[in-house]
């Protein structure tokens, strides 16, 4: 290897000197760049740069929506590819890797080669390499082993294509990687076509969220696949100006104004009658109702025919709408609170999240009720008529649980089951797989968790084949996953799995309906001989309580008061004895009930809590609460909150 390494060090240092050798265009150029622009010294053979957490959440939160669409097109292109030795790596403009799925064995020769979760890979420090090239030209490429700058990363393979945003800005790269490939480059040529197209597929979905509420024009040259996979996308807005475009249409735009020399060839902003032989009003004939052949639209620089398809915006009322009403939720969803409004805000978003397929992480204290809110997910969802497999993490014991969650052959292992064993993760096919107290999961198995999560297949004890499985995965925990992360006890890869989506419980302190609650309580639970009332007295007292133990402690409470009442309607003295005692210590006087309290105020007031106990630290609470760190602005901004540090 060091005899290979030399050789190629010798190579870099003659191109970089202006000699030709055999190698692409791209990579000469790129190498002289690395050594005049970037001062580069090709005899330094360089580590992985891995950013620390704190970083790499700088750079996630910074395109946190993009992200969530990203992830999609990775899912589905690694699952063409699993098995063959690939990593994908999404990275941000700057080259920093901000996602990526990969084969849990490796992982450790993973993140030693940088094909890992924060690796840098800019071309001004790494050198020649997929992404960074790739940054530095704007064009898809692959850069293949001895292609590479530095000697170190000679053994990889890496071909990435650029992701542009809605406005033709790089928004990030798309790489497909493999620590080990055959030795010609063109083994690589199916690598390079695949990034392409999900690369486009990404660019199309990002631009169709981002414009919702506008018309979208799709073209492509082929009539047959005009509807299915178009080439280009345009949004256009009710003037008729284009506001935003994949990079296909971008480049197909600005070869339409090369042709006719307009002065200002950037499409963005321009009418769409500069480039097609139509008006923003003759889009409605390009619906898709109408056949193909009859929605060809001319482009007027080329002439050149193309398909179009359009998708009008939504229907805007001419007169002052009426107040909005809240979406319907469907009824396992709406059972779980009494209209206080960080749960209405909690369960709007689980609302939205029912039928994806992304895994969730709930975070809240213990006993909040996250398993309730994880079995009102399933039941909402298209799932709700198969399995719903909860497994608590931190009661299996360690030597047992992989055998319980995996399953195991019979005879596998001393004391193993004779007719073998299923295990809980594939009794959860085609239903949810709920893993409470992920907190506590033993290192080990968290490996093997996060192959069952990235291949959706798993290998029970003693078995050789895997076996797929069809799960959503619904985890939860009351311990902070990211200092965890930090002290090495929980895998930063499979933290970064598990929140796709995270949702937030407030303890019951915080909550408005604490009323409800009881009353909710009261009315379902227990026979209906026992009392179903509480007297003003006693309604107080649990007003007054702090609930450290939340609802959990609140059910053992109303169980207990319910078996020990002497009559129909439960008094203070029924209540267990920490809560009567309390009551006694406590002013008569009822204080007046939170429900009473404006919700502007109540958000206001909770926002405050939350920052106070975090010391005013905006990312901890959005974490906490399952938030962007620019809506606790917005909100603070809104109830004219300022942190003590800014105050004059």
């Amino acid at each position: 290897m060091r005899q290979e390494q030399a050789a190629h060090i010798d190579e870099v240092v003659r191109v970089a000197v202006g000699e030709r050798t055999a190698r692409d265009a791209v990579i000469r150029e790129s190498w002289r760049r690395c050594v005049d622009e970037h001062k580069l010294d090709p005899v330094v053979l360089r580590d992985a740069q891995i950013l620390p957490q704190a970083q790499l959440r700088e750079h996630r939160d910074a395109m946190d929506e993009f992200l969530h669409t990203a992830r999609v097109g990775l899912e589905t292109l690694y699952r063409q590819v699993s098995g063959l030795g690939y990593v994908l790596l999404l990275t941000d403009a700057k080259g920093v890797t901000v996602d990526f799925i990969g084969d849990p064995t490796f992982n450790d020769q993973l993140h030693r080669a940088g094909l890992y979760l924060g690796a840098d890979w800019a071309e001004t420090h790494m050198g020649t390499c997929a992404v960074g090239t790739c940054i530095a030209t704007g064009e898809a490429l692959t850069v293949h082993q001895s292609d590479h700058f530095d000697a170190t990363h000679i053994p990889l393979t890496c071909t990435a294509a650029p992701i542009f945003d809605s406005g033709g800005t790089l928004a990030g790269v798309l790489d497909i990687s493999a620590l080990k490939s055959p030795e010609p480059k063109q083994s690589q040529h199916l690598a390079l076509q695949l990034v392409r197209s999900y690369a486009h597929k990404i660019e199309n979905a990002n631009l169709l969220n981002n414009f919702r509420s506008e018309w979208i024009l799709k073209l492509a040259a082929s009539q047959e696949f005009a509807d299915v996979d178009p080439d280009f996308v345009l949004a256009v807005d009710a003037g008729g100006r284009i506001i935003g475009f994949n990079d296909r249409a971008r480049r197909l735009l600005l070869r339409e104004a090369a042709l006719r020399s307009m002065r200002n060839p950037n499409p963005l902003g321009a009418m769409i009658s500069d480039y097609l032989d139509c008006r923003v009003d003759d889009l409605p004939l390009f619906a898709h109702s109408l056949p193909t052949r009859q929605r060809a639209v001319r482009l007027l620089a080329s002439g050149t025919t193309l398909f179009a398809q359009s998708l009008p915006p939504p229907a805007r009322a001419s007169q002052q709408p009426a107040p909005a009403r809240k979406a319907a939720l469907a009824r396992p969803l709406e059972k779980l609170h009494g209209g206080d409004p960080m749960m209405e805000e909690v369960i709007a978003r689980a609302a939205r999240l029912v039928n994806t397929q992304m895994s969730i992480l709930i975070h809240g204290e213990t006993g909040t009720g996250k398993e309730h809110l994880a079995k009102a997910i399933h039941a909402a969802s298209a799932r709700a008529g198969r399995p719903f497999v909860a497994v608590n993490c931190a009661a299996l014991p360690e030597a047992l649980i992989e055998s319980e969650l995996f399953g195991h052959e019979p005879g596998a292992f001393t004391g193993a089951a004779a007719k073998g064993k299923k295990g809980l993760v594939i009794e959860a096919d085609g239903g949810t797989l709920f893993l409470d107290e992920i907190g506590d999961m033993p290192l080990a198995l968290q490996t093997r968790l996060l192959r069952v999560l990235a291949e959706r297949e798993v290998t029970p004890v003693g078995r050789t084949r895997p076996v797929p499985v069809n799960i959503r995965v619904i985890a939860a925990t009351h311990r902070d996953l990211v200092e965890l992360v930090r002290a090495g006890e929980f895998r930063e890869d499979l933290y970064f799995r598990l929140n796709s989506a995270v949702l937030a419980l407030p303890a019951l302190r915080q909550r408005a309906d604490l009323v409800w609650l009881i009353e909710h309580l009261m009315a379902a639970r227990g026979d209906g001989a026992l009392p179903r009332r509480l007297s003003p007295a006693a309604m107080n007292a649990l007003k007054a309580h702090s609930w450290p133990g939340n609802i959990r402690e609140l059910v053992n409470c109303l169980d207990y008061a319910r078996a020990v009442a002497t009559s129909d309607v439960i008094d203070v003295a029924d209540l267990p004895p920490t809560i009567f005692e309390e009551a006694l210590l406590h002013s008569p006087v009822p204080s007046p009930a939170r429900a009473a309290v404006p919700e502007e105020t109540v958000r206001a007031e909770r926002l405050v809590e939350a920052l106070r106990a975090r010391q005013w630290n905006v990312s901890a609470v959005a974490r906490e609460w399952g938030l962007d760190r620019s809506t606790i602005h917005r909100r603070m901004r809104r109830f004219g909150i300022v942190p003590p540090h800014k105050l004059s």
